[in-house]
């Protein structure tokens, strides 16, 4: 009997610690820096910030500053807010009745009355944050880590494979594809992954000839070390890695910086073409994931060191920023096409109106959250 009892401790403890606390880490500091962003501009606006929380539901810790705003961490880690004068909810709504009770004073400090330039600004902040940051963290990486590089050698051909249909031979090289330059076997991975169904011309090295194929990948699943299942356009080829063929460049950090600004744009160009593929039908819906999977992948990423799991706060920074940016009401990016709205018609829409739109986004978001958590009890289910 005290065997099961022991048993299930070290179960309940490999949870926490493997899954629960870097999922914790991760979460905490893309949403940090997103409400960081929020709470500067706002701060610089004139706006006076009332809380800015960590996680929703009960306060668990916090204090005050000089300035009034309350710092806290909530019961429920799953996101955060921060809270302007004048907000009825932490969702920004406004109340007209205690907005024009407003002394003329209080009215300085108010989030609603000031004009739009400013709370567009207030609002966009904190996805600019997110993206910010991801360019940081990947900045970062390759200035103390560098960028590691195998050249894009093929190795192997597999038959029947779209590379073999398209004349790929061992010991080709990749050059370029559809005319853009490749660095590195990853950097063609990344670009043929993407790229399933689509006719893609290579410019090869064979030899001391340079020839042109054309290859169209084909839509596989395929799963990675920890058995999780990814759809991703395949060629046919591999590559052997030999002693001595990763060679690690050291990067400046300029250059750094340069290559943290293309990696975070990857990861929204590849983002942005997943979700048009869903509405085209040629990717699956399946692959959306909500906060169970982000624990897992965390804890996945995290036995690999403190880098990996940098590297994944870093995209999840780019995907919140970006979802943020949907203009759906209840997110910044309703918000925003709210504030688009005002500036075109010279005045806000009705209280009326705004409220039933985030009625309506609040019911998009939370079909989202049940649809990503239900994928995502699949998901654990099958692995």
């Amino acid at each position: 009997m005290p065997d099961v009892f022991l048993n299930s401790f070290n179960v309940l403890s490999h949870g926490v610690i493997g899954y629960v606390i870097p999922f914790l880490f991760v979460l905490t500091i893309v949403v940090f820096f997103h409400e960081l962003g929020h709470f500067l501009v706002a701060r610089w606006a004139g706006v006076k910030v009332l809380t800015f929380s960590l996680g929703f539901g009960p306060e668990l810790v916090g204090f005050n500053d000089k300035h009034g705003t309350r710092w806290k961490i909530s019961a429920v880690p799953l996101g955060g807010y921060v809270k302007f004068f004048g907000d009825e909810s932490e969702a920004s709504t406004p109340s007209s009745a205690a907005l024009s009770a407003m002394s003329a004073a209080e009215r300085e400090g108010s989030f609603h009355h000031k004009k739009v330039g400013p709370r567009a600004a207030i609002v966009a902040a904190g996805p600019i944050a997110n993206f910010l940051l991801s360019i940081a963290i990947f900045a970062a990486l390759f200035t103390i880590s560098g960028r590691p590089i195998t050249s894009a050698r093929v190795d192997t051909v597999q038959a029947d494979s779209a590379a073999a249909a398209a004349g790929f031979k061992p010991g080709d090289v990749v050059l370029q594809i559809g005319g853009k330059k490749i660095d590195s076997f990853t950097e063609m991975q990344r670009t043929v992954g993407s790229e399933a169904g689509q006719e893609l011309s290579f410019t090869i090295k064979r030899g001391d000839a340079t020839l042109e194929l054309r290859a169209t990948p084909v839509l596989k699943e395929i799963k990675d070390s920890f058995g999780n299942a990814h759809r991703v356009g395949i060629l046919g080829i591999s590559r052997a890695t030999n002693p001595g063929d990763v060679v690690t460049e050291r990067v400046d950090p300029a250059t750094a910086l340069l290559l943290g600004v293309k990696e975070t744009w990857f990861v929204v160009d590849r983002t942005l073409a997943y979700i048009g593929g869903i509405f085209t039908g040629r990717e699956a819906a399946d692959q959306l994931g909500g906060p169970l999977r982000i624990a897992q992948i965390s804890g996945q990423v995290a036995t690999f060191g403190i880098s990996p799991l940098l590297h994944l706060a870093a995209v999840l920074s780019v995907s919140i920023g970006l979802l943020n940016l949907f203009p759906v009401p209840l997110l910044d990016g309703g918000h925003l096409l709210f504030y688009a709205v005002e500036a075109a018609r010279g005045r806000p829409l009705s209280e009326r109106a705004q409220e039933m739109g985030f009625r309506i986004g609040l019911g998009l978001v939370l079909m989202l959250m049940v649809f990503a958590t239900y994928n995502d009890i699949l998901h654990l289910a099958a692995s």
